[in-house]
């Protein structure tokens, strides 16, 4: 009997069956790819913060030129020497520190008695010992991201940061050498006080020469980017002010 193609029921049954297909399909290669994709994003955290420790491919004065993936794991085992999660006053050695997710981690925290797991890499770079934090917030349209390196007393060595939909030429501008070297040399701490760094619009510092007013001069028609970055700076670093005053005692 010959199936008339005419009637709603077919049209519905075909409808059906074609999604049912092309979701198998989809799902079938989004596993596949899955060990991939997981690769990928790993290598892609070693490459950030080996950026934010200044190991790194650049050649000029604007460059931001990661290691290449091919290469990366080798750096990061060489230069990023041990690996803890900070728990409340618990300090645990975990060599996939790195991988935590703390946007998860922050969610988390929101429920009462959660305890948010605090990664934090420890590397070495020309004989100096290096301490490199995640950090995470929200610019103008999306969210924000980076990885901040630091010595004992909380002095910034580098940074490298991103983002997921910020403006071209404005607010996107937050991975650009321009800005993110501006922040070497600057301290969280205040004496023994946490202090953030701000990003100064209208900055009397211009050339940021000055290492000890706590800001950077703002990026340009980027204010609420540049006060995100600033808000997340002092939100994710504040957490481990107390780990970096036990290593200074």
């Amino acid at each position: 009997m010959a199936i008339d193609r005419d009637k709603n029921s077919y049209t519905i049954i075909f409808s059906v069956i074609m999604v049912v297909v092309v979701g198998s399909l989809l799902a079938g290669f989004a596993s596949g790819l899955k060990p991939m994709i997981t690769v990928n994003m790993e290598a892609e955290k070693q490459q950030n913060i080996l950026y934010a420790m200044n190991v790194n491919d650049n050649e000029g004065a604007s460059d931001v030129a990661f290691i290449p993936t091919d290469e990366v794991a080798a750096d990061f085992s060489k230069y990023v020497t041990k690996q803890f999660v900070i728990e409340g006053t618990k300090t645990t050695e975990n060599n996939e520190a790195y991988l935590i997710d703390i946007k998860k981690e922050a969610n988390k925290a929101k429920k009462a008695g959660y305890v948010r797991k605090l990664p934090i890499m420890i590397g070495e770079k020309d004989g100096k010992e290096i301490y490199i934090v995640p950090v995470r917030g929200k610019g103008l349209w999306d969210a924000i991201w980076g990885f901040v390196a630091m010595d004992k007393t909380m002095t910034i060595q580098g940074v490298y940061f991103d983002h997921k939909g910020e403006t071209p030429g404005l607010g996107a501008e937050i991975k650009q050498r321009y800005f993110m070297d501006d922040f070497k040399g600057e301290s969280f701490l205040n004496g023994n006080a946490f202090e953030g760094i701000d990003v100064a619009k209208g900055n009397n510092d211009p050339l940021n020469n000055d290492k000890t007013d706590y800001e950077v001069d703002a990026l340009a028609g980027a204010t609420i980017t540049g006060d995100g970055v600033a808000a997340m700076l002092k939100k994710d670093i504040k957490m481990y002010v107390p780990y970096f005053k036990s290593l200074n005692k």
